[in-house]
Parts: C-alpha cells; sequence; structure tokens
C-alpha cells in the first residue's frame, strides 16, 4: 500500500540535482537551463485552469495515457509520500490504478507570473490499486500549470492525506533567561537558486526569527500540511512553536518553472525517531527582482509495509 498515495496524483515537475537517478523515478535535470516560452500572454481564468486540471483526472479515470501524457510538461515531477516520479515513470505506475470515482473541493488559484500558475484543491477519491482500495481521502492537492510555446501542460503535482490536528503536548516549563541574546546577523537574500533559498528558509526557522522568514514569502503566499493550511500569517506564526534545529535536509532537486519562477524539492528527516520523515517542495517566484516563496507543501513518507510472517 506504501505507493498508493502517490500513485493517485498527476502533476508537473523538472529536476536538477546531485543525487543519483532512479529509472523512471527520478525526474532529468533541467534546473541550470533556459525555459523557452511564447512572449507572455494575459494570466488566464481560474476556471480555465481549474477545468484542465479536472481533465487530466477525467483521462486516468479513462485509463487514456496517452491524452494524459500529453497534458504533461516534458520536465514533469511529482512528489509522493513514496518519492518523487518523472513523466515516464508515474505514467507507468498509474497503469494499475482503477477510479471509480473523483470529487474536488475549495478551489484556489494563485498566479505565479504570466507563464505559470498554481492551483490548490481538496480531493476525494474511490478508487483501486492493484487490487486493493486507496484510502479516499480527503487530500490536499497542489498542481502547478506551465505556458510552453502558448500551451498549458502540468508541471508538478503533490498532495498530502489530510489529518486531524493531534492535541499539543503540554507545555515544558522554561527558565528566564540569564542574558539578552546577541542581535541576530542581516539574513541572506533569496535568488533565482531555490536550493540556497530554501537553506536561508530554515536558517530562519531554526533561529525562530519570524520577522525575516515573513520578509521571504508572498503576500498570497499557501503553505499546505496534512494537519492545516496556512496563510502567510498562520505560516509565520507557526515557526514560533516548531523547533527546526533537529532536522535533516537531503535529496535536494530543483527545477525552473519558468525565468521567473523555481520549485526546489527535498527530504526533511527529523532527529526523533517516532517523527515521520517528509517530502517538503516549494515555489519561489521572482517579484519585482525579489524572489518570494510563493507555495510550500509538505507531505509525510510513507512506512515501509509490514511483512507477513512466514507461515509454518
Amino acid at each position: 500500500m506504501k505507493k498508493i498515495l502517490a500513485l493517485v496524483s498527476f502533476m508537473v515537475f523538472a529536476v536538477a540535482c546531485s543525487s543519483e537517478p532512479t529509472a523512471n523515478k527520478e525526474p532529468a535535470t533541467n534546473a541550470n537551463k533556459a525555459v523557452e516560452t511564447k512572449p507572455a500572454g494575459p494570466i488566464p481564468a481560474e476556471a480555465e485552469m481549474t477545468a484542465m486540471e479536472k481533465a487530466a483526472w477525467e483521462t486516468l479515470k479513462k485509463k487514456d495515457f496517452d491524452a494524459f501524457g500529453n497534458m504533461l510538461a516534458p520536465e514533469y515531477i511529482e512528489v509522493g509520500d513514496d518519492g518523487v516520479y518523472d513523466k515516464a515513470g508515474i505514467i507507468a505506475n498509474l497503469k494499475d490504478l482503477e477510479i471509480t470515482d473523483v470529487s474536488f473541493a475549495d478551489w484556489k488559484m494563485i498566479p505565479i507570473d504570466n507563464d505559470a500558475v498554481i492551483l490548490t484543491y481538496n480531493t476525494t477519491i474511490k478508487a483501486r490499486y492493484k487490487g486493493e482500495p486507496v484510502p479516499p481521502g480527503p487530500y490536499h492537492s497542489a498542481a502547478a500549470w506551465v505556458n510552453r510555446g502558448g500551451k498549458w501542460l502540468g508541471f508538478y503535482y503533490q498532495q498530502t492525506l489530510a489529518k486531524e490536528m493531534p492535541a499539543p503536548p503540554p507545555a515544558a516549563a522554561t527558565k528566564p533567561e540569564k542574558s539578552t541574546p546577541a542581535p541576530a546577523a542581516k539574513p541572506a537574500e533569496a535568488g533565482p537558486d531555490p536550493i540556497a533559498d530554501e537553506k536561508i528558509v530554515w536558517e530562519l526557522i531554526k533561529a525562530k526569527n519570524s520577522e525575516a522568514f515573513g520578509a521571504m514569502l508572498a503576500p498570497e503566499f499557501v503553505e499546505i500540511e496534512a494537519y492545516a493550511v496556512y496563510d502567510k500569517a498562520g505560516a509565520v506564526k507557526s515557526i514560533s512553536e516548531f523547533d527546526g534545529s533537529k532536522f535533516e535536509l537531503s535529496e535536494w532537486k530543483a527545477a525552473k518553472l519558468d525565468n521567473d519562477a523555481a520549485l526546489v524539492t527535498y527530504l526533511v528527516k527529523p532527529g526523533d525517531p517516532k517523527m515521520d520523515s517528509e517530502r517538503h517542495t516549494t515555489i519561489w517566484a521572482n517579484r519585482g527582482g525579489k524572489w518570494l516563496a510563493v507555495l510550500h507543501m509538505g507531505t509525510p513518507v510513507a512506512k515501509p509495509a509490514a511483512k507477513a510472517e512466514p507461515k509454518k
């Protein structure tokens, strides 16, 4: 079952990273290549982009993989609970998926620029994978679409199973500070390298520097996690309640949506073995010469399936 959640999804992204590729699973590298686009036109209407996203799901219901593949950019990436898939890899896996019904709610479009948009929504599905039932959800979903030569194509998709927020642990007693900490150094500014930008953000989270952290987020920023969906204000507030010092970041991958937008995805491994590792993704955009985060999403990594005990 560990692959089922990833196999329900389907949007797109191109990848550049230092890790070794896995056949049909790791996307190809393209982060350093210029993206060819036609002259920017008007941003499409939300209804138009929503219809495209629904049409992609419809091709999966019909198992029309040629039509599905034609709706995806060559650099397609999907971030699932069991890894990162390229276009060929996810199409191959989806051939074992049988969708009976799918419904959507809470659509929202976030324009990145004239050649790229983000869609967020909730998905509930009735399906089976290799004969096994797929958890129906709901799932928090995010997709990015890009303009390639005048045609809009899926570039990225990620989803996470929505969960109820657990009760907070009892507050630990704190000791008063014996001395005033030194002023924090001015953080580095974000630029066109999304991996470097993301590392800056994590340093600010570790330092609980809410002001500098907030300055790196676009006004329309959205963060999607299994337990909650945050706007900018909520995301800024949440870092005061989060200890980011005990996490290991690895498996970095980056890609351009266009020349003014980039995506990074990576693995977050906690120091506490009781906590889940997660795959995180952030989309960054150039806004008037300043690079800002527009979307962040986290998906818990699926735990390995338990092995059946051999019969005696």
